[in-house]
């Protein structure tokens, strides 16, 4: 087991005018499991690249453990890597894949070899599979075998670059369990890449966030989900993406009200976010689907429902505030399309972002919860 570190770490390409990876710092705990995610083309697989030695960064270091193993051929660090497309040799055998890496990389004897694979296989569910070829294994089949030629290296760190994208939903689900399991098992520092963030929130003890090459943030996936520290990271985090208004800001005795400019809504934030929003005359306000409540006592934010999607256990109210505002309520709600409601929800959900950085407001703030007083109630104009 090892820690992993990234210290400034750069990658470009076309002599310099392509930065897929901009001066990343990061860093992973012995046997913690780190997911990284963020859009198709963000640097999340560039970065998995150079900690495996297969691209060598243009500046900064990686090191694992206490050693700077920047400047280290792939095969002289001590780490395996599961890759998307599985990357078995179709010629060789379930037992021969699995066993190539230990004949490369060990002074193991050929029996001694054959005997972890065969107890490795006996872990991943496959030991009867190891005379097929993978030609006639189903897509989870070879997933567990690429698993399986990792964990049977013993290695200080697990990389795993998207390895479910080409899996059906269910067996997704079933996979990333397995995967968990293993490395709870195992114990082992794992960093996986996705472009998946409900697998990077489930999955992960810490997640980081990048976008075109840069960090967003780090933490816990609860801790980002509910304190995102920019807009960018609040509409990704989430599904579906939280809803974002624009609004001005007016500041009162009693704190910051915020009042809409592409919506007919008022809601006032009091004493919570009063001191990040003095000099602020413009904002965008955050509020997630899921933290938005029907109000049946007639108070509120008052409008349309155009669009109502039942998913089962909740339904999805589009709603006429904005360019596109979403609701996720209990199935049981079930209010007419066309007809109008009352929407509100708690000063604590709401997330305030600058509008010209994009960064939040009133980051920091979520974390130790709203203020101990009555909470105010949004109204409509």
């Amino acid at each position: 087991m090892a820690t992993v570190r990234m210290e400034n770490l750069r990658k470009t390409f076309d002599s310099g005018r392509l930065v897929a990876v901009d001066d990343l710092t990061l860093s992973v705990d012995d046997g913690e499991f780190l997911t990284v995610v963020g859009p198709s083309g963000c640097g999340k697989s560039t970065t998995l690249r150079m900690i495996a030695g297969l691209e060598r960064p243009t500046s900064g270091s990686v090191i694992i453990g206490d050693k700077d193993v920047t400047d280290q051929h792939a095969r002289k660090r001590d780490v395996a890597m599961v890759f998307q497309n599985y990357a078995l040799y179709p010629h060789k055998t379930v037992m021969g894949n699995m066993e190539f890496g230990l004949r490369m990389s060990t002074d193991l004897s050929k029996e001694e070899r054959r005997e972890r694979v065969r107890e490795t296989a006996e872990m991943m569910d496959i030991e009867g599979l190891l005379e097929d070829k993978p030609s006639e294994l189903s897509g989870g089949q070879k997933q567990r075998v690429a698993l399986g030629r990792a964990i049977v290296r013993e290695p200080d760190v697990f990389l795993f670059d998207e390895p479910l994208s080409n899996l059906d939903a269910k067996l997704r689900t079933t996979m990333r369990t397995e995967i968990q399991r293993l490395q709870d098992e195992l114990d082992i520092t794992a960093i996986y890449v996705t472009h998946d963030q409900e697998e990077a929130m489930t999955m992960g003890d810490k997640i980081a966030i990048l976008d075109d090459g840069e960090l967003q943030q780090t933490g816990r996936p609860t801790e980002v989900y509910n304190d995102p520290a920019n807009e960018f990271v609040g509409g990704f985090v989430g599904s579906p993406s939280m809803n974002v208004l624009d609004a001005v800001v007016d500041t009162t005795e009693t704190g910051a009200v915020l009042r809409g400019t592409n919506a007919d809504f008022t809601y006032d934030l009091g004493t919570r976010a009063s001191d990040a929003l003095e000099g602020v005359e413009e904002v965008r306000m955050g509020v997630r689907p899921e933290d938005i409540r029907v109000a049946d006592d007639g108070r509120g934010i008052t409008t349309t429902v155009d669009v109502m999607e039942p998913i089962g256990s909740d339904n999805y109210l589009y709603l006429d505030i904005g360019p596109e505002f979403i609701a996720r309520v209990d199935s049981g709600i079930t209010p007419s399309v066309g007809g109008t409601i009352d929407i509100t929800f708690d000063e604590s959900d709401v997330h305030v972002f600058d509008t010209r950085t994009g960064e939040s407001l009133t980051h920091g703030s979520a974390v130790s919860g709203p203020d101990v007083r009555e909470t105010p109630e949004p109204t409509a104009d």
